[in-house]
């Protein structure tokens, strides 16, 4: 029975498949969403050896992992969880692994408030901040300033193809505050009526690049040109620790219906050229749909980058992550 297949919990599986689909989303609530899997894991473990509960606990891991490739809080939460997980018996590795996530999920929520905090003091009374995509650390800093007494307006870009800009609009509207939606290609437009662009990141790398929704990037150089400061938010579980040793961060591609559905595409093939060429070598039908889902801002677009342990040039990052990581990283959930 020890060299069984790690039987993984069905419950499990399930939170993958939320986070693959975006059901799940927002770094930090995918990192709490993974923590409490792995607790869920152990919970239903039907291990009855240490060395089966352990691999049973990898395995969920490594199924969670794969789901986001980009969302760096999704290993940095299994790396916290899996790391603290300690006994000799399936029993005690069952309490300590529902310890560990139950402690890393409410240090979570405490890191969003303090953040939230931080990032108000950068905020003025009739502040007019523009957003792009959804984050909750973005939304702490406007909560945590609303709270202080202080009004806010914001532009919200409505953030293609998934428009996650209309839960931004949805929550600041839930709060009172005024919005004005406008489409992504609009953002130049409205800058010169912003105080901030205000968004989150998905990850960060040692060198304060900004890894975010597709559109932050050229958002931010825009920004620039106009002299909007960019404040990113986020957490330290956003920083990506393998980057320190030269690791790149992947980027995700999404599947190409979520641009463009296979009714739209069947519409434009009607439109062949009338020679009835089936179109460029390489592609079935001559049209390629990309779907990226981040990309990257270099530093010198960011003004500031507010996380729970304080505010931070990009260019200083790497010190954070260094103190909070060292120099090397390593992956738990392997074989």
């Amino acid at each position: 029975m020890g060299d069984a297949e790690p039987e993984v919990v069905p419950a499990v599986e399930s939170t993958a498949d939320a986070i693959a689909a975006m059901e799940i989303r927002g770094a930090a609530t995918i990192a709490d969403a993974a923590a409490a899997a792995l607790a869920t894991q152990a919970e239903g473990s039907p291990a009855e050896t240490p060395a089966a509960f352990r691999r049973g606990l990898r395995a969920a891991a490594r199924t969670l992992y794969e789901t986001r490739p980009t969302a760096v809080s999704l290993p940095n939460a299994l790396r916290y969880v899996l790391r603290g997980v300690d006994g000799d018996t399936v029993t005690e590795l069952r309490a300590s692994t529902i310890d560990r996530a139950a402690s890393f999920r409410r240090d979570l929520e405490h890191a969003r408030e303090t953040l939230g905090g931080i990032g108000a003091n950068r905020l003025r009374d009739g502040d007019v901040v523009l957003t792009h995509c959804h984050s909750t650390d973005a939304l702490a800093c406007v909560e945590a300033a609303l709270e202080d007494g202080k009004a806010l307006e914001a532009i919200v870009k409505e953030t293609r193809p998934r428009k996650q800009g209309h839960i931004t609009a949805a929550q600041l509207r839930e709060w009172g505050v005024p919005v004005t939606l406008i489409v992504d290609g609009a953002a130049r437009r409205y800058l010169d009526a912003a105080d901030h662009v205000l968004v989150g990141a998905d990850s960060i790398a040692a060198d304060g690049s900004v890894i975010n929704k597709i559109g932050t990037s050229g958002l931010a150089v825009v920004a620039r040109e106009r002299g909007v400061p960019v404040m990113v938010a986020a957490q330290t579980i956003k920083l990506h620790p393998d980057t320190l040793t030269g690791h790149t961060v992947a980027i995700e591609t999404r599947d190409e219906r979520e641009v463009l559905s296979d009714e739209e595409r069947a519409s434009i093939r009607s439109s062949d050229a009338p020679d009835g060429s089936a179109g460029e070598p390489g592609s079935e039908d001559g049209l390629t749909v990309e779907n990226p889902a981040f990309d990257v801002t270099p530093p010198r677009y960011v003004d500031a980058i507010v996380t729970e342990r304080g505010q931070f040039p990009p260019e200083s990052i790497v010190t954070l992550m260094r103190e909070l990581f060292g120099d090397t990283t390593d992956e738990p959930w392997a074989e």
